[in-house]
This record gives C-alpha cells, sequence and structure tokens, in this order.
C-alpha cells in the first residue's frame, strides 16, 4: 500500500471510492434514494475538476495492485476566513480496507502537505451520525461548532471540528500503532 499525490488519472479511480464508500459510509443516515443514484461518471466529472484546481491537494491510496482504495483532499473552504488555516475536505476509504491504518497513512500525508504550507489550523466538516468523527477525535480534533446541511431532502446535523496545531496532530500520528 502506498499514499501519493494524486494526478488526472487518478479520476476515475477516486469517483469510484467516493461513489462506494458513500454508500456504505452514509447508509442509514442519508436516504437511500440519494445514494442509490450516485453515479460513477458524474462523480468522475467532479473529481477532474477538482484535481485542475489549482488550491486542491489530493492524496490516493493504492493497494498493491496500483488499484485506488482511498483519497483525501485539501483545500481552504470559502466561509473559511480563519489566518492560515485550510480544511480537510474529504476522507474516504472502502470499506473493506478501514481498521488497517490505511486512514492514518492518508491524514499523515495531507497533514505533511498542511506543513510543507506553514499552515497551522485545520478544519474538518463531518455528518453527526458519521462515525469518522471518532477517527478525528482520536487524532486530536476537537469540536468547534454545529450546523445542518441538508442531502437527499434529509436535514443532518453537521460537526465542524478543528485541529490546533498541525505538528502536534504529526506527533501523534507518528506515536500512534493502528
Amino acid at each position: 500500500m502506498q499514499v501519493r499525490k494524486a494526478v488526472m488519472a487518478d479520476a476515475a479511480g477516486i469517483a469510484k471510492v467516493h461513489v462506494d464508500s458513500w454508500r456504505t459510509t452514509y447508509k442509514g443516515i442519508i436516504p437511500d434514494d440519494f445514494l442509490n443514484k450516485l453515479s460513477y461518471e458524474q462523480r468522475t466529472e467532479l473529481w477532474n475538476r477538482n484535481l485542475a484546481e489549482e488550491d486542491n491537494y489530493v492524496a490516493v491510496a493504492e493497494d498493491e495492485e496500483g488499484k485506488i482504495i482511498g483519497f483525501a483532499s485539501a483545500s481552504k473552504r470559502e466561509e473559511n476566513s480563519t489566518p492560515n488555516s485550510s480544511d480537510l475536505t474529504s476522507i474516504y476509504l472502502l470499506e473493506e480496507y478501514q481498521g488497517q491504518g490505511i486512514g492514518k497513512n492518508i491524514l499523515q500525508h495531507i497533514f505533511l502537505h498542511f506543513k510543507s504550507l506553514g499552515l497551522q489550523k485545520i478544519f474538518v466538516d463531518v455528518l453527526a451520525e458519521n462515525n469518522t468523527r471518532h477517527f478525528y477525535e482520536y487524532y486530536g480534533a476537537k469540536l468547534y461548532s454545529t450546523t445542518q446541511i441538508k442531502i437527499g431532502g434529509k436535514v443532518l446535523d453537521e460537526l465542524i471540528y478543528e485541529w490546533d496545531s498541525v505538528d502536534e496532530v504529526l506527533e501523534r500520528l507518528k506515536k500512534v500503532a493502528h
């Protein structure tokens, strides 16, 4: 398994992970009708645009055969006005690869990117019903605020977490064995 910076040719592989992981992660949280309508083609178009954006940084995790099994993206959201900060905008891993330390490796890769930019504070949004929030908490994220969003016609609680120190997260990632 390796984690590397994504390239344009990775868009379809990222899109497949995006759709498949949404369907497993958000089952019972987001309406099935919405999840069933997710399309690899539409997500590939989305990831072609995301990868072309200069301010986006995307990392992928590959298995031994070079198949993309997870990814993360980072960029500063428009609503983020905090100086010297950015956002972890997504991190997804196929369900069958979870719990093996791969998510930790992807997170570390992204935080090394944040460090290379000299950033200090990082935000991440997560649905309250999504157990991934425990992953963020484990690596030191603290609840910053809450809001509500609507997906598939359903109003959902969204939690905004923050990490105050990129260096502290990297230290924690080094110490913690998966």
